[in-house]
């Protein structure tokens, strides 16, 4: 989860800065140019209508926002199994995992002084309710955790704001993960951080927080607008004390069941070697996860089927997976490391960054000697977009098989900053995905996992 997203930062901008460079049109190595034409082939099919478009957005619409443990979640991933069987795929079945089952109830937060009104905010995963009765106090904002170590005098009593400017996903996020457990080591009633965006538009985004520690008195944590960070910062800088409201009802309940999807197209002299590709089926607990990360979900599902539609027979299995709970948890990723650690896979995809035009292909394996011929895929896959292979790849629900030393891959896209504007908000619903991109990125998929298949020994 905080990890991948980490990761995802970094080479998404390594991608931008490789692809920015103008590149010089590469000639198809000999030993690969009997693939061009399958190549032209999974291109055409993947772009000649909407049809994956429509299916992420019948998703998103029908089910809704997908928290581990909700009702939405489960019907998602029925329909996915019934679909996927309607597909033709093989082996189409359902894997038990059990997930964390937080709720966030009720919640409000509103200035009380020097004026009252409501202040647009989402309490973070895992965070506690507040007492019944809500917590009112004075807001001291900060822009460090080291500025907060030097004002814990003064910070102790009141709400700690997080209130540091967007520098990028990798370094904003350690407020919301670490936030709450740094404002309890100064005695804060609790804390708010500045949503984790760089585009201002009254849209709070939510996320998950590290978890409390036993030691400390545990305090609710919640994020708020930018718009709304700015107006406190400049009122305690026009010597105001503003006093603020926080009202939450989060809580945990009992672990529950859910499940990773998968269905497979079986390969031919290499079937018993496994690459499995995906992302996860679970979502926050607004919007409805269109972009984080049922497009991931459904691309990776459409390449399988594409190929299968294709006639286009791999050597090795590919497997298409749903994996649950990467938000606030990760046990579909742990589940299924465990679950499969004895089967052979050959390559784990993972596709978590959005939908926007492809731009990369990273990949990491012990083996170094893959790296070059994963290189060597790059003319091939330029006839989709100006798609580059760099070396670091990976993601959250397939890091634990990656450990045991199963080669990973993802694709990057370019956003061009977009992603981090509808992350975890109500605003991720399928207007934000665009048809065209979604498809180049299904042709991408399928086609890198086709030449894995077919040319690594």
């Amino acid at each position: 989860m905080i990890k991948n997203k980490f990761f995802q930062f970094a080479v998404c901008l390594l991608s931008i800065i490789a692809v920015s460079i103008p590149m010089k049109s590469q000639q198809i190595p000999k030993n690969l140019s009997k693939y061009s034409e399958t190549i032209d082939r999974i291109l055409k099919a993947a772009t000649q209508n909407d049809s994956a478009w429509q299916r992420l957005a019948e998703m998103c619409d029908t089910y809704g926002n997908r928290l581990s443990g909700s009702e939405n979640l489960e019907h998602a991933l029925d329909w996915i199994y019934e679909h996927m069987k309607l597909d033709g795929l093989q082996n189409v079945r359902k894997e038990e995992v059990m997930v964390p089952n937080w709720r966030r109830g009720h919640e409000y937060c509103e200035l009380v002084s020097p004026r009252k009104e409501k202040i647009e905010m989402l309490g973070l995963g895992g965070s506690i309710a507040t007492p019944p009765e809500g917590i009112t106090a004075e807001v001291i904002v900060v822009k460090s955790f080291e500025e907060l170590k030097e004002r814990a005098k003064e910070a102790k009593g009141k709400i700690v704001l997080y209130n540091a400017p967007y520098k990028g996903y990798g370094f904003n996020v350690q407020f919301r993960w670490w936030g709450a457990i740094r404002a309890e080591e100064v005695g804060a009633v609790a804390s708010l951080v500045r949503s984790v965006t760089p585009h201002a538009m009254s849209n709070p985004h939510t996320g998950g927080m590290a978890p409390y520690s036993d030691t400390l008195p545990k305090t609710p944590h919640a994020a708020i607008i930018p718009e709304w960070a700015d107006i406190l910062e400049r009122m305690i800088k026009r010597g105001q004390k503003p006093i603020v409201h926080l009202y939450m009802e989060a809580k945990f309940l009992p672990d529950t069941k859910s499940a990773n999807v998968m269905g497979e197209i079986e390969g031919t002299d290499k079937k018993d070697e496994i690459i499995a590709v995906g992302g996860h089926s679970d979502s926050w607990d607004v919007g409805s996860g269109a972009q984080d990360d049922a497009s991931g979900c459904i691309a990776a599902w459409e390449a399988v089927k594409l190929l299968k539609n294709l006639g286009i027979k791999t050597r090795r299995t590919i497997r298409a997976v749903s994996w649950v709970n990467e938000e606030n948890g990760q046990m579909g990723g742990k589940d299924y490391a465990e679950r499969h650690k004895n089967e052979k896979h050959a390559l784990l995809f993972e596709f978590d960054s959005g939908v926007f035009p492809p731009s990369a292909i990273g990949f990491s394996a012990k083996d170094s000697s893959l790296y070059d011929i994963v290189k060597s895929f790059e003319p091939l896959l330029q006839k989709i977009d100006s798609i580059v292979v760099h070396k670091g790849g990976g993601g959250t629900d397939i890091g634990p098989m990656m450990e045991q030393g199963v080669p990973g891959m993802g694709l990057n896209t370019r956003d061009g900053g977009k992603y981090f504007w509808y992350h975890h908000t109500p605003a991720d619903t399928p207007d934000k995905v665009d048809a065209n991109d979604l498809n180049k990125c299904i042709a991408a998929i399928a086609a890198t996992i086709f030449l894995y298949s077919e040319i690594i020994p």
